[in-house]
Order: C-alpha cells, then sequence, then structure tokens
C-alpha cells in the first residue's frame, strides 16, 4: 500500500477549478449544475486511512468516503470513487437517496435528525448553506489535491438567514479524524437549540456497539443491530458519565478485537453530551454526536457565536485498530505524560475519614519500604469534613485533625523519596460548610428550592466570577503552601437542574463545562508540573475532554481484579495503558466483597498506570514483601506497558481472556491470559499472541512472583527458562490455556531473538 502524501499537493493531471468562479457558476438555488462542472474534491490520507471529500455547489461539504486508505488518487479517480459511492434510486413518494453533508440540513430532502436545529422564534429554522471558502492548512482549495494529515476550514454562509458557519473537519497523523463546528449570527438573536456533527458510514457496519455502565459497573459493553431510526445516547448528567456512550461504533457482523471494519466517534466534550446512529429509509447510516443543550442555554445575539465540542472518529479493521488511533493520537501529544509512571498508593481504603498524622506518616514508611513513588492523601484533610456531610467547599487543612498542617505527612513523604498528592473535589459542596452559609446563590439550581441530594452535596456554580476566584484562591493557597505533584480531582455527583441562580435557575451547564476547564488550565499554568487525576465517582468523566487538562482516569472505584478486568479491557478502547489508573485491591474487595490472591490482584493492575488501594499496615510482613516483588517486576517492564502497543483476544474460550502489550519496535512483549472462570474443556484451548511479528522467533516463558497462580497444572510450554517459538506459531496457534483456579491470572513475557 502506498504510503499517504506527507506534504500539500495537487496531481498535475488536474485541470484546476477555482472554487469561488465554481459556486459564482452556480450562486442561487435551483440552478442545474452540468456533469461538466466538476466540483472541488479533496483527498486526505494518513496511517492507512483515507477520507475524500466534496465541495458541491449550494451545499456544505459531503463525505464520499471515510475508511481504509484508497491508495494515491488523481482527480480522475476521486472522480470516479464519487461516482461510485453515489447512491441512486428513488421510488414513487420517496425522495432521491442523495448523500447527506457532515451537517445534515432539512432543505436538501433529508428527514432524519437535522444537524442544525434552532429558530428565530419559529423563523429561519431550516437554514441553507453555500459554502464561499475552503481552505487546506491555511492554503486556499481549488480543483482537487491529495494530502496527508491536515486541518480543513469550511466557510458556509446563508444570507438569508444571517448565519454564518465555520467547520473545521481535520485528519490526525494518527488516521483520526475530528470535526468540530462554530455558528456565527449575523441577524437578530437566534435561539440555538443543538448543533451536531455527522459521518457516513457503508451499509456493511449492520452492527452498534456502545457501552453502558453504573457506579461500581462502567463500561459494559452491549451491541444490537443498526436497525432503521435513530440510536440516540444522551446524557445530562454533568459529566461524561457512568453509564455513558463513550465511544459509539459502527461495526460489521461479528466484528471483534481483531477483525471486522469498524467506524467509531466520541465527543470530547466534558459536559452534557449525545451520540447518535441514524438510519433512515434509503439505507444511509451516520455516526455523530455533540454536546447537548438545556432547553434557553444557547441564545446567540447578533455578533455571538457558539462552538462545538471535537467530534473524534476513528477507522480501523478490528475494534482494537480503531482503539490504537486513539492511542496514538493520545500519545503524540507533547502535554502527554512520560512512560516511567510513577506506583502509586491512595490511602482512601486505608483510613476513610480517619485522619491520624502519626498512623498516616507510618503508612507512609512502609509504602516507601515497598517501592511507592507516589503517596495520595485522599478525603477528609479539610474544613469539618470528618464524613461525607460536611466541609466541600472549605479547602483549607482542618486544624484540629492537622495541627502541625499537613507538614508532618508531606515531609515524611518527601523524606522517603517519593511524591505527593492530595484529594480534591472543588466543584461541589456541603450544605454543611462555611462557603455555602455565606454563598448559597452560588450553588446551581434551577429554581428556590435545592435540586435533589447527592452523597450529602449540591454542585457549586463556577461560571459564576465570584464562586470561581473563591475556589482558585483556595487551591493555589494550598498548592502553594505544600509541594505537591498530583491532584485527585474527584466529581461524586450528577448534576440536577443545574441553573445559574442569581440569573432566575438558567441553565449553566455549558458554562459550568468550560469553567472547569479554565480552573484546570490555570491552576496548571500557576503550578507547572502539577498532575491532575480526573476521577468522577469512579470512571464517571473520561473523555477527551478532560484529558487536554488531566494526566490519568480513576477507571472505577472498584479495584476488585474480576470487575477491573471488563473496565480496563474496554476503558482502553479509547485510553492507552498509562493514562488507565489500576491499582492493587485489597485482599477483600472493600465494595464486592471478594477475596483475591494477590497475584491475581496485581497481574490485573499492571496493565494501567499501577499503583496500590490497600491498608498496608494491616498487610502481614509476608504480603507486604510480596507486593514489594511485584512492584519490583512492573518497574522492570514499566517502559513496555506505557509505551507498547495493546493487542486483546481472541479470547480461546468463555471464561478466558487474552490480552498483551508489544513494543513498538517488536522486540518483546507481555501478555495476561486471565482464567475469569473455570475452563470447561479437560484439555485446555490455546491462547493465540496477537501482534507479534510471524516471521521472528522469540523467547517464551512464564512470569510470576514467588510461586505460580494458585492450581497450575504446567502445559508442555511451561519452562521457567523459557522455551524458542517461531512467531508464526505464537499467532496463529498460540500457547496452551495453563489449567489453574477459577479468578487466576498467567503472566506470559515474549522476547525476540
Amino acid at each position: 500500500m502506498a504510503e499517504p502524501c506527507t506534504e500539500f499537493r495537487r496531481p498535475h493531471e488536474t485541470v484546476p477549478v477555482d472554487l469561488c468562479s465554481f459556486l459564482l457558476a452556480v450562486s442561487h438555488r435551483g440552478v442545474h449544475v452540468s456533469e461538466s462542472v466538476v466540483p472541488p474534491r479533496l483527498h486526505l490520507r494518513a496511517s492507512g486511512c483515507s477520507l475524500l471529500i466534496e465541495f458541491p455547489a449550494e451545499r456544505l461539504p459531503m463525505i464520499r468516503h471515510w475508511g481504509a486508505d484508497l491508495g494515491t488518487l488523481d482527480a480522475a479517480a476521486a472522480e470516479d470513487v464519487c461516482r461510485a459511492t453515489t447512491r441512486l434510486g428513488s421510488w414513487s413518494g420517496e425522495l432521491d437517496a442523495g448523500p447527506t453533508s457532515v451537517l445534515p440540513e432539512p432543505w436538501t430532502g433529508w428527514m432524519g435528525r437535522p444537524g442544525l436545529i434552532g429558530s428565530r422564534d419559529g423563523r429561519d429554522w431550516s437554514p441553507a448553506f453555500t459554502v464561499d471558502s475552503v481552505t487546506v492548512d491555511g492554503r486556499p482549495l481549488s480543483g482537487y489535491a491529495e494530502t496527508g494529515a491536515a486541518r480543513v476550514s469550511i466557510g458556509a454562509v446563508d444570507s438569508a438567514a444571517r448565519l454564518r458557519l465555520i467547520l473545521t473537519v481535520e485528519m490526525l497523523g494518527s488516521g483520526l479524524v475530528r470535526m468540530r463546528a462554530r455558528l456565527v449570527n449575523e441577524g437578530d438573536r437566534f435561539d440555538l437549540q443543538e448543533l451536531t456533527l455527522y459521518l457516513p458510514v457503508p451499509h456493511q457496519a449492520s452492527e452498534l456497539l456502545d457501552f453502558a455502565g453504573r457506579w461500581g459497573m462502567e463500561r459494559l459493553a452491549q451491541r444490537r443491530e443498526f436497525g432503521v431510526g435513530t440510536h440516540l445516547r444522551e446524557n445530562r448528567r454533568g459529566r461524561s458519565g457512568l453509564d455513558s456512550a463513550y465511544v459509539l461504533h459502527a461495526t460489521e457482523p461479528g466484528s471483534d478485537f481483531g477483525r471486522g471494519e469498524s467506524w467509531a466517534v466520541h465527543v470530547a466534550w466534558s459536559g452534557n453530551h449525545r451520540h447518535v446512529a441514524e438510519h433512515d429509509s434509503t439505507g444511509i447510516r451516520l455516526l455523530g454526536g455533540g454536546e447537548l443543550l438545556l432547553p434557553g442555554e444557547i441564545g446567540l445575539d447578533t455578533g455571538d457565536e457558539y462552538g462545538t465540542p471535537w467530534v473524534y472518529a476513528a477507522y480501523g479493521d478490528g475494534l482494537d485498530r480503531v482503539a490504537h488511533r486513539f492511542h496514538d493520537f493520545l500519545r503524540a501529544r507533547p502535554h502527554h505524560v512520560g512512560p516511567e509512571r510513577p506506583v502509586t498508593l491512595n490511602l482512601w481504603e486505608a483510613v476513610y475519614f480517619d485522619h491520624d498524622p502519626a498512623r498516616l506518616v507510618e503508612l507512609a514508611r512502609l509504602a516507601a519500604e515497598v517501592g511507592v513513588e507516589r503517596l495520595v492523601l485522599d478525603d477528609g484533610w479539610f474544613g469539618a469534613r470528618r464524613n461525607s456531610r460536611a466541609g466541600l467547599g472549605d479547602w483549607a487543612v482542618a486544624e484540629d485533625v492537622w495541627p502541625d498542617g499537613l507538614h508532618p505527612l508531606v515531609d515524611a513523604v518527601r523524606e522517603h523519596g517519593m511524591q505527593f498528592g492530595l484529594w480534591v473535589e472543588p466543584e461541589m459542596v456541603n450544605l454543611d460548610s462555611d462557603l455555602a452559609r455565606n454563598h448559597p446563590e452560588w450553588i446551581m439550581a434551577a429554581r428556590e428550592r435545592l435540586p435533589v441530594e447527592q452523597r450529602h452535596q449540591h454542585v457549586l456554580n463556577l461560571s459564576i466570577p465570584e464562586c470561581y476566584e473563591a475556589i482558585l484562591t483556595q487551591l493555589n493557597a494550598i498548592l502553594d503552601a505544600y509541594p505537591i505533584d498530583c491532584l485527585k480531582w474527584d466529581h461524586n455527583r450528577d448534576h440536577v437542574e443545574a441553573g445559574i441562580r442569581p440569573r432566575g435557575g438558567a441553565p449553566g451547564e455549558h458554562e459550568q463545562t468550560l469553567a472547569v476547564y479554565r480552573l484546570l488550565a490555570e491552576l496548571k499554568r500557576a503550578h507547572p508540573g502539577l498532575e491532575i487525576e480526573s476521577c468522577a465517582a469512579g470512571g464517571g468523566r473520561i473523555d477527551l475532554g478532560i484529558l487536554e487538562f488531566t494526566d490519568r482516569v480513576w477507571v472505577s472505584d472498584v479495584s476488585d481484579p474480576l470487575e477491573r478486568q471488563r473496565m480496563l479491557r474496554w476503558t482502553g478502547q479509547l485510553l492507552p495503558p498509562e493514562l488507565m489508573g489500576s491499582h492493587i485491591a485489597s485482599p477483600r474487595s472493600h465494595t464486592t466483597g471478594r477475596t483475591h490472591d494477590l497475584s491475581f490482584r496485581a497481574a490485573t493492575a499492571l496493565f494501567g498506570h499501577f499503583g496500590v488501594e490497600w491498608d498496608l499496615g494491616a498487610a502481614t510482613e509476608e504480603e507486604r514483601a510480596e507486593l514489594a516483588r511485584w512492584i519490583a517486576l512492573y518497574k522492570t517492564h514499566r517502559r513496555l506497558l506505557t509505551t507498547g502497543r495493546v493487542w486483546r483476544g481472541p479470547d480461546p474460550c468463555a471464561g478466558v481472556w487474552t490480552h498483551g502489550v508489544v513494543a513498538e519496535d517488536g522486540s518483546q512483549a507481555l501478555y495476561e491470559i486471565a482464567s475469569l472462570a473455570w475452563i470447561e474443556q479437560a484439555a485446555p484451548p490455546h491462547a493465540r499472541l496477537t501482534g507479534l511479528d510471524p516471521d521472528r522467533h522469540y523467547l517464551v516463558r512464564p512470569l510470576y512472583v514467588d510461586t505460580p497462580p494458585a492450581g497450575l497444572r504446567p502445559p508442555a510450554w511451561w519452562r521457567d527458562e523459557g522455551v524458542r517459538i517461531p512467531g508464526a506459531a505464537l499467532t496463529r496457534i498460540g500457547l496452551q490455556v495453563p489449567v489453574t483456579h477459577p479468578e487466576q491470572s498467567v503472566l506470559v513475557h515474549v522476547t525476540a531473538l
């Protein structure tokens, strides 16, 4: 397959057609366009993906192809592709089955969900935009062009409706596509209800895959037929949500991690949002998304504008290759975290709200002894926060608990060579707090009566400048007073009736989300090197919007490894391992009550940003010694785990999952074969090791600490010194799954010879 072009170019075969001249030739609706007038087209190619965009007269741009790379095209070949992708056919009583634009418009005959919904008191509700400018990386487009990764800016106007639209469509180096739009009002007040962008998918994308969940059970995958109608996943929780669609896929039937063409979209927004899959009666299938606006939330006066969040779109043959697009994009960011992610101990399950400085200093000593590199003090250090009913909003150290401030603990942590982290929840407030008593008007509400409580707390309105400054000042004071390396930033309740009380309860979700982004950015500017973890009752705020300002996410409040196997597997559809907080749970889970061996808890936690969620003071000396050896094992393989390519499956049988991380240069890999249940077969099947080079030979050996997993019956390949196996055999035949007790994991380390 030809490599995508790395610079903007126009094949010499192309006869340039000036865009403005083309538009002038067909400058009003109803003019017949001769087939000899060729609309401008642009072919973007990167990392095995193609995006072919057509700019027809009097229409917004149309995506003629999004998917596998089409190779190098000249103008004639691009026209042939457009002809091949054209859908013709109509029945008496039916409109023509014409293609839609990235912002579907009703005037074109599209009978599905419009991309733009709004009006001026019932007028100008069906705009008809005409493109008046197209630039590619800042240069005007004329005729046909082909290039690699690039940003396309499209200006369009509806003079009658007095609306201007600026669309941005970008192909990134990873092959990921992203889109956003700005709507500018040039007339009287325009009330905007919805602005959603879409991409088409082909007819073979006949199944949908997205996610559901609840507290403690995030990322529950769900599949269904992509039938006629609208599959609409709306979220009004004021955050991404524990039950969010997360990444909405349209796939070939029976697709899995390794096979089956798949197209996916993700809305990079940390507030109310929607994901949409639309299939109309003509056979058109669309995937889209955008912000969900509350009634009256966005009213544009003359000159005002509204900008959508980015909508990201990924294509791949198999779900793994879809995930790789997101991973590669995230890892290419200049502010992405480094590979040496510090082993983290969070103290929540060790002490909860019972803060005894002397005991915490001792826990810091034990943490350093086993190899922990970052210690995080969780909830309970501030104000009247002796339980969940009081203190939120008063971000000053509790003098009755910490008479010497946090210095005794912070100093001990530093003396042991560890980093120090601190839990905060700045967007929330308890009614039993000085802040709430002094400023009740800062609590979000749609009426005089407060919304229903959740976890004894309410939402602070950070869009109110005085409230924003009060929280910023308190957080800066804490960060100035102590050498804090990391904030665990929590968000433990949904937004219910999130109105702005000084404005009569007007909806404020949009402004609130932007204020949170500003607050995070301002804190990071003021405190270089500060890391922030996104936590929201666990995995309730995981999206590419919040990850522009944070450095990892807390996958779930449940660290039970049996649950975490699923959560890590599917959270990884968007995020690489180094961004997913993944901790060794207590021997008996505080949330599910299950008991697991340390080997299963540790092997599960390895494939993320590794840490510990366990009261080390309650652990025996033998348990701490074994934990220290697991931490040492993680450090040995840390760079591989935080930079390698993730591969999942194929799972050899029901109840046994396989996944691994392969170094970018193919020199080594680490796999986990997790037996989540007893294997039905008397002779277990083979687990294939995906991602290896079939033309190389590898040394394969089991990896464990102290003793093998419980109940192990070693298969023929199990040798501590390793066995030499061709890559082709490992990828096409695999290794026989070892017999173990249920809820055990086998680690396999593979080194290229």
